[in-house]
C-alpha cells in the first residue's frame, strides 16, 4: 500500500532519484550517469559508423547520418546564422542536437524508461556551453565597448529610457538567458516523464483491481502519451540547437 492508503504508487520527485550503481572515493555513479554515458556513445559510434569509412554511393547507415547532418546544417545553422557564419559550428550543433535527442529517447526505451534531461544539471551543463561560447564571441567580434552594446541594446536614439531599456537587456541576455535556455529542455522532459509513470503505473494498477476497462483507457492513454514523447524529444532537441544558433547570431550580429 502506498502512503496514501489507496494503493496507488503515485509518481513524484522520487521518480527521479536513483540509488548508486557503485561509489568509488566519495564519487557515485548512478543510473542517470550511465545513460549520459552511453548517450555519447551511442552518438559516437553512430557517426564513426556512418562516416568513418563514407562511400560515394552511401549504404541505408550513412545516408541516415548524412540526412540527419544535412537536416541540422541546413535546417537550423544556416537558416538561423547563414551559411557563412554558421558552416564553423556545424559540427557542434549537430552533436548537440544528437546527444539531446537520445539523451530524452531513453524515457520511452523499456528497461532504461528515464530522460536524462529531466535531471536539471545536464541540460545546464549543456547551456552553460553554449554561453561561453557566444559571450566571449560578442567581445572578440565587437571589442569590449562593442561587445557591451551589443549586450546591454545601449542605442542614444531611445533617450532618457536607454539605461533602463540597457539594464533590462543585461538581466535577460546574461542571466536570464542561461537560464531559461536549460529550464525549457528540462521542464519538458521533467513533466513528459511524470505523466508517463502515471499513466503507466496506473495501467497496472487498475488491471489488478475490479477496473479492468478502466486500465484499457489508460493503457491506450500510455501509447498515446508515449507517441507524443516522441515528438516532444525531438522538438525540444531542435529547440534547443535552434536557441544556440539564435544566440551566437546575435553575438555575430552589428546590433543587438
Amino acid at each position: 500500500m502506498s502512503d496514501n492508503g489507496c494503493g496507488f504508487p503515485a509518481p513524484g520527485l522520487h521518480s527521479f532519484l536513483f540509488k548508486p550503481i557503485f561509489e568509488v572515493g566519495g564519487f557515485e555513479f548512478n543510473k542517470v550517469m550511465l545513460l549520459a554515458l552511453l548517450t555519447t556513445l551511442v552518438v559516437i559510434t553512430f557517426f564513426y559508423a556512418a562516416f568513418g569509412k563514407a562511400k560515394v554511393v552511401p549504404g541505408k547507415l550513412q545516408m541516415a547520418a548524412e540526412a540527419g547532418y544535412d537536416f541540422v546544417r541546413r535546417g537550423i545553422v544556416y537558416e538561423t546564422m547563414g551559411k557563412k557564419d554558421g558552416e564553423k559550428y556545424v559540427p557542434l550543433m549537430v552533436s548537440l542536437f544528437f546527444f539531446i535527442w537520445i539523451m530524452n529517447i531513453w524515457s520511452v526505451i523499456p528497461l532504461t524508461q528515464f530522460p536524462v534531461s529531466s535531471i536539471f544539471a545536464y541540460p545546464v551543463v549543456l547551456a552553460v556551453i553554449v554561453y561561453f561560447i557566444w559571450v566571449p564571441l560578442t567581445f572578440k567580434k565587437h571589442g569590449f565597448v562593442g561587445g557591451w552594446k551589443n549586450i546591454t541594446g545601449y542605442d542614444n536614439s531611445l533617450g532618457p529610457i536607454k539605461w533602463l531599456v540597457s539594464f533590462i537587456e543585461f538581466f535577460s541576455n546574461l542571466l536570464v538567458r542561461p537560464f531559461t535556455h536549460a529550464v525549457r529542455l528540462f521542464a519538458n522532459m521533467f513533466a513528459g516523464h511524470l505523466m508517463l509513470v502515471m499513466f503507466t503505473v496506473a495501467s497496472w494498477y487498475l488491471l489488478n483491481s475490479f477496473l479492468i476497462p478502466a486500465a484499457g483507457v489508460s493503457f491506450v492513454m500510455t501509447m498515446a502519451m508515449i507517441l507524443f514523447e516522441l515528438f516532444v524529444q525531438a522538438v525540444q532537441a531542435y529547440v534547443f540547437v535552434l536557441l544556440a544558433c539564435s544566440y551566437i547570431q546575435g553575438a555575430l550580429a552589428k546590433q543587438h
